[in-house]
């Protein structure tokens, strides 16, 4: 995966906190623990933003669009319930 380096700012307390998790091994350095945090937080939102949108949609409307045509479609069919096929492949 090809990576890129850039310079960021951030609060003393939290590169701190961030010290403390690097030093304790939970994360390699610094640049992988924010490229990890990035990433995650990226995922948060985009997960985020398609529940957004899926709560957009109203359930009996897409419901009716799903179903359009299927009362035509149903006669169209032969019967399989309590019917044996007699068609020929």
């Amino acid at each position: 995966m090809a990576t890129s380096k850039i310079a960021i700012t951030i609060e003393d307390k939290t590169l701190k906190r961030l010290d403390i998790l690097v030093k304790s091994k939970f994360f390699p350095n610094r640049s992988k623990a924010i490229q990890q945090a990035v990433y995650e937080k990226l995922n948060r939102k985009e997960k985020s933003r398609l529940a957004q949108e899926c709560a957009k949609l109203d359930p009996e409307f897409e419901q009716s669009l799903a179903e359009e045509g299927f009362s035509s479609e149903l006669e169209e069919w032969p019967e399989y319930y309590g019917e044996t096929y007699t068609g020929l492949i």
